[in-house]
């Protein structure tokens, strides 16, 4: 509704000189004089018929709006803008605009990346998770939190019809890799980003409270929660509308899934009738989007107009023009015209966990963004005449066994991380006990035959041959290798030293262990970390201790098994120390 200027004001008529009129000109006076009277008569029904309506100017309150919803709340608003609702006798003029809800958040902290435009008197996130994160993180920062939901959506499976399981019981566990590479299942789980994501940072927050409920100990839950993510990672999308583009290009030989809202596949399957998803529930409960109504405003006159907007979005008719764009109603109500059981929706709303704290959600946020940076990975290679021993069982010799695990471990990386191999013995190059297999570079880029890293990395390990009369010139080679990451190093990236052995160092005359340690001290820097992570096996190894002093002195970690079968979950166990933290294991 527009403004009120001038409703009831007449221009001024320019002045003129009197003059003699004629018949003509009585005509022409009794006809406006007419027109006047029917106006007056008008204006005077319509202002004594409207004595609570609007004087002056409109209040305009400003609501952004979660994309999604705002569809209904337009719809809503203009109901509610027509019925003139007051403030202290001026109407209230509810303006919507649809806003990313990260996009709001990370204006008002300054913690992520945001396209401008977040200023509103009523924010409408999609998820009470925004406003919480932050009132944690900028204290000074007006949210007033009101209590009301707006609508619901609890997060489900979407899987393409033709491929969906049905009545298949799945946990969250189930759904999500949590296991080591080579040992996933072929389907693709795709996330919108967490970092910008309710939906995404939701998943996150389900998956983290299951592997905590079902792993025996702290070093499972690290590994379990590693797998997850790097499984995540390489199925998440930066938008909503990347995710659902790969949804409907799903193939018959790994057909994708992906975790979103009801109102979500509701959306999706409105768009892509064509290639329809179908939702399904499982088992332990669900993360809600809950679409708070939150006032960003302490003036008087807006506050009291958002309160009127506020029982206008609660009321009757706005549950159903809610529930018709797919959402749920406060008590969980649902219109089951809209979302029906043809695509797997059910009527019974499933059970809601509580949800993540302020400090769940930071830290959730720390760990994907951490896992995120691409690494840049130095990874070593024993190939002394101890790997040509069988390990018991396989029928494979270790240097077969650890060839096929470092392979396997290759998958746990994004096409732009950067990886290297190395391997070392004694004199293995001339005077030196390593050589260069493979330079560092990013795994998605080629050789000058125009082959791939991840090949080239792939063939060389497949090609390693042990040295028969060679030893294990272990600290010469770490601290070579330290040199040079730390002359190579890339602050944009996890710069980390993975040493693959299956023995004690044994090089007379070579480095020991105090010298070792004096000159990495020399060279490290806490600004410029670069973890050294061994993964000793085998029965040759007698003594952990030098291996964990390294590891501490370089905030890495040091593992020993007797199985070089069990690399891949220590491959996982030694990433997850961007999760824990620990630098010793």
């Amino acid at each position: 509704m527009g403004r009120h200027r001038g409703r009831y004001e007449e221009e001024p008529y320019p002045s003129r000189g009197r003059r003699r009129r004629g018949r003509g000109g009585a005509f022409a006076a009794l006809a406006a004089a007419l027109v006047i009277v029917v106006a007056l008569a008008t204006a005077g029904v319509y202002m004594f018929g409207q004595t609570d309506g609007c004087r002056g100017s409109d209040i305009r309150l400003d609501v952004a709006v979660s994309p999604e919803l705002a569809p209904a709340l337009d719809s809503l608003a203009t109901d509610f803008n027509a019925q003139e609702n007051t403030v202290d006798g001026r109407c209230v003029h509810a303006e919507i605009r649809q806003v990313d809800s990260a996009n709001v958040a990370f204006g008002i902290t300054g913690a992520g990346a945001t396209m401008g435009d977040t200023d509103s008197d009523v924010w409408i996130p999609d998820s009470s998770v925004w406003p919480r994160l932050v009132r944690s993180q900028s204290g000074d920062a007006v949210i007033t939190e009101t209590g009301t939901s707006v609508a619901r959506s609890p997060l489900v499976l979407a899987e393409l019809t033709e491929f969906a399981e049905d009545d298949t019981q799945r946990s969250w566990t189930d759904v999500v890799p949590t296991a080591a590479p080579g040992e996933q299942g072929d389907r693709t789980v795709r996330v919108v980003d967490p970092a910008r994501s309710s939906t995404g940072l939701g998943t996150l927050y389900l998956l983290n409270g299951a592997l905590e409920e079902g792993s025996p100990d702290e070093a499972t839950y690290n590994a379990r929660m590693t797998a997850a993510l790097q499984a995540l990672h390489q199925g998440a999308s930066p938008d909503e509308d990347s995710a659902f583009l790969a949804l409907s290009g799903g193939t018959e030989e790994a057909p994708p899934v992906m975790i979103m809202s009801e109102q979500a596949v509701w959306r999706y399957n409105s768009a892509h009738q064509d290639a329809t998803a179908r939702a399904s529930y499982l088992e332990g409960g669900t993360y809600y989007l809950d679409y708070p109504y939150v006032v960003r405003s302490e003036e008087s006159d807006i506050t009291r107009a958002a309160e009127v907007f506020r029982g206008a979005v609660r009321s009757d008719g706005a549950r159903s023009i809610l529930l018709t764009h797919g959402f749920r109603g406060p008590e969980g109500e649902v219109d089951t015209s809209v979302l029906t059981a043809d695509f797997g929706f059910r009527e019974e709303a499933p059970d809601e966990l509580p949800r993540p704290s302020e400090g769940s959600v930071t830290e959730l946020i720390r760990t994907w963004n951490q896992l995120k940076m691409d690494s840049r990975v130095l990874t070593i290679v024993d190939v002394s005449g101890s790997m040509l021993a069988e390990v018991p069982g396989t029928g494979m010799t270790r240097m077969q066994v650890t060839s096929a695990a470092a392979t396997e471990g290759l998958q746990m990386f994004t096409p732009t991380s950067e990886l290297g191999l190395w391997q070392f013995s004694t004199n293995v190059n001339n005077n030196l006990h390593y050589s260069e297999l493979a330079p560092i570079r990013e795994l998605q880029a080629t050789d000058e035959e125009g082959t791939p890293q991840r090949d080239v990395l792939a063939s060389a390990l497949a090609a390693l041959t042990p040295l028969p009369q060679g030893d294990t010139a272990l600290y010469d080679t770490y601290l070579a290798a330290y040199q040079e990451m730390a002359r190579t190093y890339r602050p944009d990236r996890t710069n980390v030293i993975l040493m693959l052995t299956d023995g004690d160092n044994d090089n007379p005359g070579g480095l020991e262990l105090e010298e070792l340690l004096s000159q990495l001290e020399d060279i490290a820097s806490p600004a410029r970390p670069i973890p050294i992570i061994t993964i000793a096996f085998g029965p040759d190894v007698q003594n952990l201790e030098p291996l964990q002093r390294i590891a501490a002195a370089t905030g890495g970690a040091a593992y020993m098994t007797e199985d070089p079968t069990e690399i891949g979950e220590i491959f996982l166990q030694a990433f997850s120390l961007r999760i824990s933290g620990d630098d010793e294991e």
